[in-house]
């Protein structure tokens, strides 16, 4: 079932993801070489509790150890985090965050650089980010699904990127995964229709090979098949009359209205 959440239900998903986008700034801060993954989540876990009533949305979800999923370099998502696995400069690690707050979740991925890297690692982020950009800006009433999987590959046409396809955005609200699927490919006027009120994850995930997958051997982590390095930028967005709102972005909002 596809709900449709009021304009109070979509302040409080809101009240969550501020929470979310005021630790990409504690986090942009804090990655840099020698931290290990281990720490970023116990960082992520600390900051998230310091927000009365606030609890990390992955933590157990489905049986996942970690507060927070943390990939490295050809890592796409569900990387669990070790006190073992040190960054190193040159690296990218994306941190995907759920945050549950009065009984509303919000989601949101961000891939950090770690020290200086190469151009084409930065190029790969560029897109990646630009994707997402495109495909929110898609999140309108009266579009389709299909028309924010177009819009991320109208931008990644002619990159030589591959789209991870097996991998897909979700609804969310009373919890963290929901309907609709929010695929990353589609064909424009295709798929569920949006409508104010709809709440999605959109999640473009991008590689710098084949757009083929694998899960290691800890079943949770799932890589590039090719080993090539992958970037993953996602917002929790509001579908309104007014146009697509992000609830995961503004950190503006956790300060007025969270801490």
């Amino acid at each position: 079932m596809i709900h449709l959440r009021t304009a109070a239900e979509i302040d409080a998903i809101g009240r969550a993801g501020a929470i979310i986008g005021a630790l990409v700034d504690r986090l942009e801060e804090r990655i840099a070489p020698g931290i290990s993954t281990g720490d970023i989540d116990g960082i992520c876990e600390r900051f998230i509790r310091s927000h009365e009533g606030a609890v990390p949305a992955f933590q157990g979800l489905y049986g996942f150890p970690g507060a927070v999923c943390i990939s490295v370099n050809e890592e796409i998502v569900h990387g669990i985090p070790s006190p073992r696995r040190v960054l190193s400069d040159g690296d990218i690690v994306t941190v995907d965050v759920g945050v549950t707050l009065d009984g509303w979740c919000a989601d949101s991925a961000y891939t950090f650089t770690v020290g200086t890297v190469d151009d084409e690692t930065q190029r790969l982020l560029d897109v990646t980010r630009a994707s997402l950009d495109q495909a929110v800006q898609a999140a309108v009433p009266g579009g389709h699904v299909g028309d924010i999987g177009a819009a991320v590959m109208s931008v990644v046409d002619g990159t030589g990127m591959g789209i991870v396809r097996d991998l897909v955005g979700h609804g969310i609200g009373r919890e963290v995964h929901e309907e609709p699927q929010v695929p990353n490919v589609g064909r424009a006027g295709h798929g569920p229709q949006l409508r104010a009120g709809m709440v999605i994850a959109i999640e473009p995930m991008l590689s710098l090979g084949s757009d083929r997958i694998k899960t290691l051997s800890d079943r949770w982590t799932v890589v590039t098949a090719d080993g090539t390095r992958s970037a993953h930028f996602e917002h929790t967005v509001a579908v309104t009359t007014d146009g697509p709102r992000i609830l995961t972005g503004s950190t503006r909002q956790a300060e007025a209205g969270v801490e």
